[in-house]
């Protein structure tokens, strides 16, 4: 085209010379026969032959130069476009109208692991299974026929292609055809997807294998996206809510939320994807409530987790349907309370029981064996001087039965001393401690904040019983050589505390098998509403506090 405009351009230019030229001899060959001024003529004739000449030269080197500038920018074309398809990553391959290869790039073989020179001319089927030559060849030519210039290969989306040591592997093509003169030629272009499909099937097997994973969970797994729409939901979720996994895909969560928690689980959600955490368990409580899509309400133990993906969260909940061991905890609760009832009217059965006799210890017994011992008195003063048996005999009497009313007096003041009913929770604790100093020798002193405390049955029993059963264990385990025994009053209640100095203990070790007195203790102090705290490490001693709370009041 360059070549032509040139020409065109330079005709233009010079056509009216040339015509002058061409007149001029024309003219010159006449004079010359008619003898008119001939010498001259031809001067003129060969000044504008010669100008001719030289224009004609001009044009000539004006077209050979314009051929070179064209040959040089069809060169420099054909380079970039050689060094554009030889770095390209995908193969190449152009085959002439017979389909006989014509280019093969770098990457063609790479891919086909055939050489150039080896497949230059060679047909298109070497690089083509045998079973696909027929259909591929009609595919080619029905392709040229359409006047389309380009398109997607094959019906599918991935191809087979054959490597030169008989390999197949998959491909996808392109091709495209332009013609040259009166012939077609075909490009395709093809990229080797080995990978890809090997990395798609892995990925597809992993997605499998989650998928059996999270089918055969026991627990329900369910996932939402930011919208709180359903995006998985597993077998298990199936059978917990009865609703097939088709119609739970893309439902909103609040299906299966009863309508009085849907604002406050969005709230909970918003506040959870922005705090960031991995994962939490669900709800202030550790049971929720789910929905049966029959509307039935069932209780949930839910942990969530969150991840985020693209730049959107997506919410994970993995719940358990918990109706059977909530029933369980529920009987196992009616049976504690029960239990507790049985042992506090236990209780107070053994303590009134105590209390009748001690009382009739004290009232009954101590009074039977007072009146022996006068009478003892009586028989010695009737007998002013009686046989040395029988002296020895009535003061033997007089000391058994000085020992027996003193073990009857301990006996019912163990069981349930008289000042207690009598006096109150103070005067008993001063015997108690009294008694505990005279019986063990260690040192024991009692602080009341308030002298004036005086408290109503069972609460005093509790506390009396309390501090009975720590210096008990006291003088059995703790080699103490100092006991302080604290009661106090405070505003939530009345405490009562009993500290030793003695060895002390781990309170991680095990129970002995036959020591019941602190479970009995702990129970009494439940019973009322009221908290037992132990503090003690080996060598540091012990510290037993009881608290009850102000219901127990003044009298």
């Amino acid at each position: 085209m360059t070549r032509a405009r040139t020409s065109q351009r330079l005709l233009v230019m010079f056509g009216p010379v040339l015509a002058v030229g061409v007149a001029v001899a024309v003219l010159a060959a006449f004079a010359g026969t008619l003898g008119w001024y001939r010498t001259e003529m031809l001067t003129i004739a060969a000044i504008v032959t010669g100008a001719v000449l030289t224009f004609a030269s001009i044009l000539l080197y004006r077209q050979a130069a314009d051929q070179r500038m064209t040959r040089r920018a069809l060169q420099q074309t054909e380079g970039r476009v050689g060094g554009i398809i030889e770095s390209a990553m995908d193969a190449i391959i152009t085959v002439d109208h017979a389909q006989r290869i014509v280019l093969f790039n770098d990457a063609a073989e790479r891919v086909f692991r055939w050489p150039r020179n080896a497949i230059i001319g060679q047909p298109l089927d070497v690089l083509i299974p045998k079973r696909f030559h027929t259909v591929h060849r009609q595919h080619v030519e029905q392709f040229g026929k359409t006047g389309v210039t380009s398109r997607r290969m094959g019906a599918k989306t991935v191809l087979t292609g054959v490597r030169a040591n008989d390999e197949e592997f998959p491909v996808e093509a392109s091709i495209s055809h332009f013609g040259e003169g009166s012939e077609k030629l075909y490009t395709v272009i093809l990229r080797d997807i080995t990978e890809r499909l090997q990395a798609e099937a892995s990925l597809a097997r992993g997605e499998a294998r989650l998928r059996g994973i999270l089918d055969s969970a026991m627990d329900a797994i369910i996932t939402v996206d930011q919208e709180q729409r359903i995006v998985l939901f597993n077998a298990a979720a199936e059978q917990v809510f009865g609703c097939p996994r088709d119609e739970a895909m893309g439902a909103p969560l609040s299906w299966f939320i009863p309508e009085r928690y849907r604002t406050s689980h969005g709230e909970h959600i918003r506040r959870f994807g922005a705090a960031n955490t991995s994962s939490r368990r669900m709800g202030e409580q550790r049971i929720v409530t789910g929905l049966r899509r029959n509307g039935e309400e069932f209780p949930i133990d839910a942990s969530i987790s969150q991840i985020t993906e693209n730049g959107q969260k997506f919410y994970t909940v993995i719940l358990r349907d918990v109706t059977r061991r909530v029933q369980a905890d529920e009987a196992l609760q009616r049976s504690k309370d029960e239990l507790r009832q049985f042992t506090a009217a236990a209780d107070l059965l053994r303590e009134q029981e105590k209390r009748r006799i001690a009382r009739e210890l004290h009232d009954e017994l101590a009074q039977a064996l007072t009146g022996l011992k006068m009478d003892v008195a009586w028989i010695k003063e009737k007998l002013p001087s009686p046989p040395p048996t029988i002296a020895d005999k009535l003061k033997s009497m007089e000391e058994l039965l000085d020992s027996t009313v003193a073990a009857t007096r301990r006996i019912s003041s163990d069981l349930r001393p008289m000042m207690l009913d009598d006096l109150g929770l103070v005067p008993a604790a001063e015997w108690l401690v009294q008694n505990f100093t005279e019986r063990t020798g260690i040192q024991c002193q009692l602080k009341i904040s308030d002298p004036d405390i005086d408290l109503q049955d069972p609460f005093a029993t509790t506390l009396y019983r309390a501090i009975q059963e720590s210096l008990t264990n006291i003088a059995k385990h703790a080699q103490a050589t100092d006991v302080e025994v604290t009661i106090a009053r405070g505003a939530d209640g009345i405490a009562v505390s009993v500290r030793d100095n003695g060895r002390g203990f781990s309170l991680d070790q095990p129970r002995k098998s036959d020591s019941f007195g602190l479970i009995g203790l702990r129970e009494r102090v439940h019973l009322l509403g009221g908290t037992v705290d132990i503090e003690s490490a080996p060598g540091q001693g012990a510290r037993v506090t009881v608290r009850i709370p102000a219901d127990g009041g003044n009298a």
